[in-house]
Protein backbone atom coordinates (compact mmCIF):
# COMPACT_ATOMS: atom_id res chain seq x y z
CA UNK A 1 0.00 0.00 0.00
CA UNK A 2 2.72 2.07 0.72
CA UNK A 3 4.40 1.45 -2.66
CA UNK A 4 0.91 2.20 -4.21
CA UNK A 5 0.68 6.01 -1.90
CA UNK A 6 4.39 6.81 -3.43
CA UNK A 7 3.71 5.87 -6.86
CA UNK A 8 0.68 8.18 -6.71
CA UNK A 9 2.67 10.72 -5.09
CA UNK A 10 5.31 10.18 -8.02
CA UNK A 11 2.40 10.63 -10.87
CA UNK A 12 0.92 13.89 -9.64
CA UNK A 13 4.91 15.67 -9.55
CA UNK A 14 5.01 14.26 -12.97
CA UNK A 15 1.71 16.00 -14.07
CA UNK A 16 2.40 18.76 -12.08
CA UNK A 17 6.17 19.06 -14.10
CA UNK A 18 4.78 18.18 -17.16
CA UNK A 19 2.02 21.34 -16.66
CA UNK A 20 4.28 23.77 -15.82
CA UNK A 21 6.57 22.95 -18.54
CA UNK A 22 3.64 23.14 -20.88
CA UNK A 23 3.06 26.29 -19.57
CA UNK A 24 6.19 27.56 -19.77
CA UNK A 25 6.00 26.32 -23.35
CA UNK A 26 2.97 28.12 -23.94
CA UNK A 27 4.58 31.67 -22.35
CA UNK A 28 7.97 31.63 -24.71
CA UNK A 29 5.60 30.81 -27.71
CA UNK A 30 3.92 34.12 -26.57
CA UNK A 31 6.79 35.84 -26.02
CA UNK A 32 8.36 35.11 -29.50
CA UNK A 33 4.96 35.57 -31.38
CA UNK A 34 5.23 39.08 -29.71
CA UNK A 35 8.56 39.52 -30.93
CA UNK A 36 7.71 38.67 -34.47
CA UNK A 37 4.37 40.85 -34.02
CA UNK A 38 6.11 43.58 -32.95
CA UNK A 39 9.20 44.35 -34.96
CA UNK A 40 12.53 46.00 -33.78
CA UNK A 41 12.10 49.97 -33.88
CA UNK A 42 14.17 51.18 -36.77
CA UNK A 43 15.89 54.65 -36.86
CA UNK A 44 15.36 57.54 -39.43
CA UNK A 45 19.19 56.76 -40.78
CA UNK A 46 18.43 53.06 -40.63
CA UNK A 47 15.34 52.98 -42.37
CA UNK A 48 17.20 54.78 -44.77
CA UNK A 49 19.69 52.38 -45.20
CA UNK A 50 17.08 49.50 -46.19
CA UNK A 51 15.18 51.21 -48.59
CA UNK A 52 18.66 52.48 -50.38
CA UNK A 53 19.46 48.45 -50.29
CA UNK A 54 16.35 47.76 -51.67
CA UNK A 55 16.74 50.37 -53.82
CA UNK A 56 19.90 49.13 -55.67
CA UNK A 57 18.91 45.64 -55.59
CA UNK A 58 15.82 46.55 -57.57
CA UNK A 59 17.97 48.12 -60.31
CA UNK A 60 20.94 45.72 -60.17
CA UNK A 61 17.33 43.13 -61.14
CA UNK A 62 16.42 45.63 -63.80
CA UNK A 63 19.68 45.64 -65.39
CA UNK A 64 19.81 42.07 -65.12
CA UNK A 65 16.36 41.49 -67.20
CA UNK A 66 17.06 44.39 -69.63
CA UNK A 67 20.39 42.42 -70.62
CA UNK A 68 18.43 39.17 -70.68
CA UNK A 69 16.08 40.58 -73.16
CA UNK A 70 18.91 42.10 -75.26
CA UNK A 71 20.46 38.75 -75.53
CA UNK A 72 17.25 37.20 -76.47
CA UNK A 73 16.53 39.94 -79.11
CA UNK A 74 20.44 39.57 -80.53
CA UNK A 75 19.66 35.92 -80.84
CA UNK A 76 16.57 35.91 -82.48
CA UNK A 77 17.71 38.70 -84.88
CA UNK A 78 20.75 36.27 -85.62
CA UNK A 79 18.30 32.75 -86.20
CA UNK A 80 16.13 34.99 -88.62
CA UNK A 81 19.28 36.23 -90.79
CA UNK A 82 20.44 33.00 -90.86
CA UNK A 83 16.98 31.54 -92.07
CA UNK A 84 16.69 33.91 -94.56
CA UNK A 85 19.85 33.49 -95.42
CA UNK A 86 19.80 29.72 -95.99
CA UNK A 87 16.10 29.30 -96.24
CA UNK A 88 16.82 28.76 -100.00
CA UNK A 89 18.96 25.89 -99.54
CA UNK A 90 16.11 23.08 -98.78
CA UNK A 91 14.36 24.26 -101.93
CA UNK A 92 17.80 24.14 -103.75
CA UNK A 93 18.41 21.05 -102.77
CA UNK A 94 14.93 19.39 -103.59
CA UNK A 95 15.69 21.16 -107.31
CA UNK A 96 18.72 19.49 -107.92
CA UNK A 97 18.10 16.01 -109.22
CA UNK A 98 15.43 18.13 -111.45
CA UNK A 99 18.50 20.09 -112.87
CA UNK A 100 20.27 16.78 -113.58
CA UNK A 101 17.82 15.28 -115.21
CA UNK A 102 17.68 18.58 -117.21
CA UNK A 103 21.40 17.94 -118.44
CA UNK A 104 21.15 14.80 -118.68
CA UNK A 105 17.91 15.75 -121.69
CA UNK A 106 20.52 18.45 -123.42
CA UNK A 107 23.42 16.20 -123.45
CA UNK A 108 21.61 13.64 -125.16
CA UNK A 109 18.77 15.44 -127.01
CA UNK A 110 21.38 15.82 -130.58
CA UNK A 111 21.57 11.37 -130.31
CA UNK A 112 17.97 10.89 -130.48
CA UNK A 113 16.14 11.26 -134.43
CA UNK A 114 13.42 10.45 -132.73
CA UNK A 115 10.92 14.04 -131.73
CA UNK A 116 8.55 12.69 -129.68
CA UNK A 117 11.07 10.51 -127.94
CA UNK A 118 12.36 14.23 -126.84
CA UNK A 119 9.35 15.46 -126.22
CA UNK A 120 8.19 12.66 -123.57
CA UNK A 121 11.47 12.45 -121.89
CA UNK A 122 10.98 16.48 -121.38
CA UNK A 123 7.30 16.50 -120.52
CA UNK A 124 8.75 13.32 -117.62
CA UNK A 125 10.77 16.10 -116.17
CA UNK A 126 8.35 18.61 -116.45
CA UNK A 127 6.02 16.37 -114.60
CA UNK A 128 8.45 15.51 -111.60
CA UNK A 129 9.59 19.38 -111.47
CA UNK A 130 5.69 19.98 -110.23
CA UNK A 131 5.32 17.06 -108.16
CA UNK A 132 8.06 18.32 -106.58
CA UNK A 133 6.90 21.85 -105.93
CA UNK A 134 3.74 20.37 -105.23
CA UNK A 135 5.00 18.32 -102.11
CA UNK A 136 6.65 21.86 -100.84
CA UNK A 137 3.11 23.15 -101.09
CA UNK A 138 3.13 25.44 -105.06
CA UNK A 139 -0.23 25.07 -106.44
CA UNK A 140 -1.12 25.81 -109.46
CA UNK A 141 -4.39 28.07 -109.66
CA UNK A 142 -7.44 26.94 -111.97
CA UNK A 143 -8.71 30.33 -113.10
CA UNK A 144 -10.71 29.57 -116.22
CA UNK A 145 -14.36 30.34 -116.05
CA UNK A 146 -14.53 31.28 -112.47
CA UNK A 147 -15.55 34.79 -111.25
CA UNK A 148 -13.26 37.41 -111.43
CA UNK A 149 -11.73 37.51 -107.71
CA UNK A 150 -9.08 40.69 -107.29
CA UNK A 151 -7.16 38.78 -104.45
CA UNK A 152 -6.05 35.92 -106.97
CA UNK A 153 -6.46 37.33 -110.73
CA UNK A 154 -5.09 40.55 -112.34
CA UNK A 155 -6.89 41.34 -115.27
CA UNK A 156 -5.05 42.75 -118.12
CA UNK A 157 -7.40 42.48 -121.05
CA UNK A 158 -11.44 42.59 -121.14
CA UNK A 159 -13.56 40.53 -123.85
CA UNK A 160 -16.45 42.48 -125.06
CA UNK A 161 -19.57 41.12 -126.73
CA UNK A 162 -20.12 38.22 -123.96
CA UNK A 163 -23.54 36.51 -122.55
CA UNK A 164 -24.84 37.72 -119.86
CA UNK A 165 -23.83 34.28 -117.76
CA UNK A 166 -20.42 34.98 -118.78
CA UNK A 167 -19.61 38.32 -117.13
CA UNK A 168 -17.26 39.02 -114.74
CA UNK A 169 -15.89 35.50 -115.28
CA UNK A 170 -12.46 34.53 -116.30
CA UNK A 171 -12.29 33.45 -119.99
CA UNK A 172 -8.85 33.21 -120.40
CA UNK A 173 -5.49 32.80 -118.79
CA UNK A 174 -2.26 34.32 -119.86
CA UNK A 175 -0.27 33.38 -117.20
CA UNK A 176 -0.61 31.17 -114.66
CA UNK A 177 -1.17 32.18 -110.76
CA UNK A 178 0.38 30.24 -107.98
CA UNK A 179 -0.33 30.02 -104.06
CA UNK A 180 2.43 28.26 -101.38
CA UNK A 181 0.70 27.13 -98.37
CA UNK A 182 -2.66 28.75 -99.81
CA UNK A 183 -1.13 32.09 -99.86
CA UNK A 184 -0.64 34.06 -103.20
CA UNK A 185 2.44 33.93 -104.52
CA UNK A 186 1.62 35.43 -108.36
CA UNK A 187 -1.65 36.40 -109.13
CA UNK A 188 -2.62 35.10 -112.71
CA UNK A 189 -2.81 37.28 -115.74
CA UNK A 190 -6.24 37.13 -116.83
CA UNK A 191 -8.70 38.46 -119.17
CA UNK A 192 -12.07 39.07 -118.19
CA UNK A 193 -15.60 38.99 -120.23
CA UNK A 194 -17.40 42.17 -120.45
Amino acid sequence: MEKDIKNEEMNEEIVQEEQKTAAEEQTEAADTTKEKEAPKELTPEERIAELEKQVEDLKNQQLYKVAEFDNFRKRVMQEKADLIKNGGAKVITTLLPIIDDLERAQQNMDKYEDVNAVKEGLNLIIDKFFKLLAQEGLKKMDVVGQQFDSDLHEAIAMVPGQPDDQKGKVMDCMTPGYTLNDKVIRYAKVAVAE
